[in-house]
Formats: C-alpha cells, structure tokens, sequence
C-alpha cells in the first residue's frame, strides 16, 4: 500500500503520471527517494522505447523579443493531436523557442545540448525526456530557426 500524501508530492516533484508514481511508491516501500531512482530508470528505459515512435503532430512555435530585433521559430513534434493541444506541450515549445531566440543554436542538436536558460542545471534535452515521461509518447524539435534584425 502506498502513501496518499507522499503520492501526492512524488507527482509533484517529478510530473510524472499517478499510475506510474504509485507503482514506483509501492515497489519502494513509500521511500520518496527510491520511488525518485525508479522512476528515473523506468523513464530511461520508456524513452529509449517511445524514440523509434513516430511524431506526425506538433506545433510550430515562436519568440520575439521585446525589442523586435531578434525572432525564432521551432517545430516541436508529437504523436498526438491530444497532446500538441494540452497546455504544457504548448509551454515547452515557446519555452525552446525562446531558448532558441536567446542563444541562438546553430542546429537542433545544439539546441539539444545546451543549457536550459531557465535552469541551469538542466539541457534542452532533459526538458524533452522529462516531456517524453509526462505525455508518455515520443517528442522531438524537428526545425529551429532564428531570425537577427540587422
């Protein structure tokens, strides 16, 4: 049996599903930091298995900054038209295009490579497995471009 609150607070921490939260309390005993190491190799192993998926919706997101002198455009891709709607899905592509406006990758894998802006302590690409995990289907940024008034 599992913990009620400390469900809760797993869910919040991580944003990953209940279903998968519980499961991960269960088999920890209630201990939150188990249930963290489970789900961070369960996630490992489901984004390994959700990458060959393939990503026929998405969106197409954009930035411009204040001083209208700087632009981008991304396309973030998904499996679904569910989640290219849901409101997450749709905060994470302006937060990568603004990522992009901001420090200009040449490429996606640059992109994918660099630091989060927001958090330091995080790359692109941990913000797309942890999206990965929440939606539980594939993501990818397909294009990125970035315009420069001059």
């Amino acid at each position: 049996m599992y913990d009620i609150a400390k469900l809760k607070k797993l869910r919040e921490e991580t944003g990953i599903s209940f279903s998968l939260c519980k499961k991960a309390l269960e088999e920890a005993n209630n201990d939150l930091e188990k249930a963290k190491k489970l789900l961070t190799q369960w996630g490992a192993d489901k984004i390994r298995e959700k990458e060959t998926r393939g990503t026929i919706n998405g969106g197409i997101f954009a930035y411009v900054h204040h001083n209208r002198k700087v632009g981008a455009l991304i396309e973030l891709l998904c499996e679904t038209d569910f989640v290219a709607k849901n409101e997450e899905f749709q905060k994470l592509g302006r937060e990568i295009a603004m990522q992009v406006a901001s420090l200009k990758p040449e490429s996606v894998d640059n992109l994918l490579a660099q630091e989060y802006i927001r958090d330091s302590s995080k790359k692109i690409a941990d913000l797309i497995k942890e999206a990965v995990l929440k939606f539980g289907e594939n993501i990818k940024v397909n294009r990125i471009v970035c315009w420069l008034l001059e």
